[in-house]
């Protein structure tokens, strides 16, 4: 795919994924979801990359739709009107213009899998704040600003935000923010639990890097992988025996894979080999990451 709303840059492992409309605030287009959507879904046969840093050109991180696009500005089609029981195969192409293009986005963020990593260099407004909350982390420049704003519009929050916004905050502080529909600081983002730390701007990116090292340098790319959907998948599950199964699976395989080696090297006193490929996930893997769409 030919990329023209955001930029990717590869350095020692690490893909920068760059918002790159400054000109317009970064602001979302159906385009950069589309850009995003393949990115996060391409990124996971992609071997030389260990993580994935998320950012903005410019002074701004994304400062949500681009409301002046002609027609529905969220790239919907109006003549349509569909059910519940019209969603429940998201495959099927004549949903492209009812879907919502931040749960496209979303939706393959948690399916990724590398760790990803918010640098919120500035404003995050709408999407360009729930789009962050499917990532693993959000650290925050000191100009930074996050606003889930949707209340004012007279719309609801999206790229399905409900669902990871109150694992992040607790269903009580979910609510409050979503009433509210302030624009927070910095400072406030990070009390009220949304980002982990706050840094000056010259090292949002330094601190994303080393953070992204310290998760995924010198370790199995599919222990990574697999940890990385175990705790997103296994902590919605209703029941323990759940994770229970995969745990037994994912323990299984890595054991007789990355495991073997990592084992070998502790005993031996030195730095493990690592040969697994993120692009290779166990046999069990697919159908147990697809299940919930079947």
């Amino acid at each position: 795919m030919e990329y023209t709303t955001i930029r990717h840059e590869i350095e020692e492992g690490i893909l920068t994924v760059v918002l790159d409309r400054s000109d317009h605030l970064n602001a979302f287009t159906v385009e950069m979801a589309d850009e995003l959507e393949h990115t996060f879904v391409s990124v996971n046969d992609n071997d030389e990359v260990r993580a994935v840093i998320v950012t903005g050109e410019g002074r701004t991180f994304c400062a949500g739709m681009d409301l002046s696009s002609e027609g529905n500005v969220f790239g919907l089609d109006e003549s349509k009107r569909p059910s519940l029981a019209d969603m429940h195969d998201l495959h099927d192409p004549r949903l492209r213009r009812i879907r919502d293009t931040g749960g496209r986005v979303t939706l393959a963020i948690h399916g990724c899998r590398k760790p990803v990593i918010a640098a919120i260099n500035g404003a995050a407004v709408g999407i360009g704040a729930t789009m962050t909350l499917a990532m693993d982390a959000r650290l925050l420049s000191n100009r930074a600003r996050f606003g889930l704003v949707f209340g004012k519009l007279g719309i609801v929050p999206e790229a399905c935000s409900t669902w990871f916004l109150p694992r992040l905050v607790g269903l009580p502080a979910a609510l409050d923010l979503v009433y509210r529909a302030e624009i927070l600081d910095a400072a406030a983002a990070h009390e009220a639990g949304l980002a982990q730390a706050i840094h000056e701007p010259d090292a949002l990116l330094g601190e994303a890097r080393a953070l992204a090292d310290a998760w995924t340098l010198d370790r199995s790319p599919v222990s990574v992988a697999l940890m990385r959907q175990m705790l997103l998948r296994n902590s919605a599950a209703p029941h323990p025996v759940e994770a229970h199964r995969v745990d037994s699976l994912a323990m299984f395989y890595t054991s007789i894979c990355d495991g073997d080696e990592g084992v070998r090297a502790f005993l031996d006193k030195r730095p493990p080999q690592f040969r697994g490929r993120a692009s290779e996930m166990p046999p069990f893997y697919e159908a147990w990451v697809d299940a919930p769409s079947s």
